[in-house]
């Protein structure tokens, strides 16, 4: 049995007729035990921080696969909820995409950062399959590697010896087989997720599901849409894929657009910023970058290591991260103390206390080889990899591996690694069920946001969906971050947005300006795929809640630098 654009109802009704006059009735309907179930709200497993607001949570049963409820043990997902402070118009389902990333904790920030929202709507979070409970030990699907399969020793992919290409390999191709060992990895598929939510949906009570999804989480939103049409209900699509085309293409965009921000973006702010230790020139600081990429290759820190800091450089936090370690790399390289601009001594320091331990003024190179930067290949989320490689048919390593061939040479900053590295290379596992485009009914309530220079998802994926889709697209200019309603401070974003959710008044296609990069009280523009006017706009929230949002921005761009 397959489901289809029906949805549960749909099915639900189908079953009950077909066997009605031959079995009894509560073993006709093969949902039933899903969809009569009562959610038991209770407090949730973590604790929110001070300036979020407090949410319940619950668990759902769902079946293992959707297509034969009866077969297979079932699964749990976890859900939580800011109930609305007003008149209930509905709930927003919220998702931080990866793919694999736990939502319930989104539920307290976001309504706390959007209480206007908040006074209409629920928001509920939700923890999808194979992702484990949020604030639990249950870290849900993880693919055991075994150490002996992977490669001994620090890596660089611009090494294109024999060599160096098979240990790089060896990592995607051992992750592949231990995520595939797993019985589990054919249920954990966007398709089964979306029959998921339509559950949870159906358990709130709610004709219309509306929706918020960022990175990953588009791709999720406009599948539900194109599954549940009928059932579709306000749904923002936030840092968005091409969700009419191959999710895989849009990781396969890693090293286009992640150059494109170092180079025009980033670069160009360290110069402004640390013009004494780096360079006054985006030419000079690449150049003294390529040189503290050296010498840290020569202490200890894998050049690959040291690249990885600066892919998918998604967020506040993370900009200044690796600003830090660049800015050590070149002292001890010179020989010359550093001199933070007094705006970003403050933020600088902040960073390397929650990463290193110690603040900056105490930190050392010898520290950050120390650290542990590079990612645990010894488990993997299988989350990640059974929707990204599962949803759709995939390219071969072989493929793979002459994308890196093109892509090193023009985006060297992760160009050469990405398609070594590609775990759906080794994917053997063929989809099992087809996710179609968003039809008219459903498109004609989505919104899709989209920062211009953003690092892990590409605006040229973002336009080609709304284009291909026939939705609007909210464009932010020269915007370098992951994630901009309710995460950025854009009083422009978040106005529109909210009219949308509020007031019921989908913007047509337009431009927001950006808003400045940390420490700095103006925009710099950049030449870039939006024509937009040269202006800024300040950031709408400051204190407590400027924090909040920094840190859920930072926390999501984490869960979507996974690849």
């Amino acid at each position: 049995m397959r489901l289809s654009r029906t949805g549960l109802k749909g099915l639900a009704a189908a079953t009950a007729a077909l066997f009605a006059a031959s079995v009894p009735a509560a073993a006709a309907d093969p949902l039933a035990p899903y969809t009569t179930q009562q959610l038991s709200w209770g407090d949730c497993p973590f604790k929110p921080a001070a300036e979020e607001k407090p949410a319940q949570c619950a668990r759902v049963t769902v079946p293992r696969d959707w297509a034969d409820p009866a077969a297979g043990p079932e699964l749990e997902v976890s859900i939580s909820r800011v109930a609305a402070t007003g008149e209930r118009h509905g709930a927003i389902l919220l998702n931080p995409g990866g793919p694999g990333g736990q939502g319930t904790p989104l539920a307290g920030a976001l309504a706390a950062l959007q209480p206007t929202v908040n006074e209409l709507y629920d928001f509920v979070g939700m923890d999808p399959r194979g992702t484990g409970h949020a604030g639990t030990d249950d870290n849900g699907f993880q693919c055991q590697v075994p150490v002996g399969r992977l490669p001994a020793g620090p890596l660089d992919a611009r090494d294109r010896s024999a060599a160096s290409i098979a240990a790089h390999q060896q990592v995607p191709r051992a992750i592949a087989e231990a995520c595939q060992s797993d019985a589990l990895a054919p249920f954990v598929t966007t398709w089964q997720t979306a029959h998921d939510m339509d559950l949870i949906r159906t358990l709130l009570g709610d004709e219309k599901l509306n929706y918020l999804g960022y990175s990953y989480g588009t791709w999720l939103g406009a599948k539900y849409a194109s599954l549940f049409p009928a059932h579709t209900g306000k749904t923002v699509l936030d840092s968005s894929v091409d969700f009419e085309g191959r999710l895989q293409a849009d990781f396969e965009a890693f090293p286009v657009i992640d150059q494109r921000q170092f180079d025009d973006v980033y670069l160009p702010w360290l110069a402004r910023n640390f013009a004494d230790q780096l360079g006054s020139t985006a030419a000079e600081v690449k150049a003294k970058w390529e040189r503290v990429r050296a010498y840290y290759g020569t202490h200890g820190l894998a050049p690959d290591t040291y690249d990885g800091v600066f892919v998918g450089n998604g967020s506040r936090v993370r900009w200044l991260l690796g600003a830090l370690i660049f800015l050590l790399g070149a002292q001890a390289l010179d020989g010359t103390p550093p001199a933070d601009p007094a705006a970003l001594s403050g933020d600088l320091d902040a960073v390397s206390r929650t990463t290193f331990g110690v603040p900056a003024a105490e930190l050392t190179t010898d520290r950050v080889v120390a650290a542990d930067l590079a990612p645990d290949y010894t488990q993997r989320p299988g989350t990640r990899f059974s929707v990204a490689c599962g949803d759709q048919p995939t390219r071969t390593a072989a493929w793979y591996e002459r994308l890196s061939d093109r892509q090193g040479p023009r985006y060297p900053l992760f160009g050469w690694a990405y398609g070594l590295g590609e775990t759906c290379g080794f994917w053997s596992d063929k989809p099992r069920h087809e996710l179609p485009d968003v039809p008219p009914e459903a498109a004609a309530n989505i919104l899709v946001v989209q920062g211009e220079f953003d690092p892990q998802t590409g605006y040229e994926q973002a336009t080609a969906g709304a284009r291909a889709a026939g939705v609007p697209l909210v464009s932010v200019d020269d915007s370098p971050f992951h994630g901009q309603y309710a995460l950025a401070g854009n009083p422009c974003v978040d106005g529109l947005v909210n009219v949308f959710l509020v007031k019921n008044s989908r913007p047509r296609a337009t431009t927001c300006p950006g808003v400045p990069l940390p420490g700095e009280d103006q925009v710099y523009p950049v030449a870039g795929p939006v024509r937009g006017a040269a202006m800024s706009v300040q950031a709408g929230q400051t204190g407590a809640a400027a924090a909040l949002r920094t840190r859920v921005q930072d926390e999501i761009s984490a869960v979507n630098r996974q690849r």
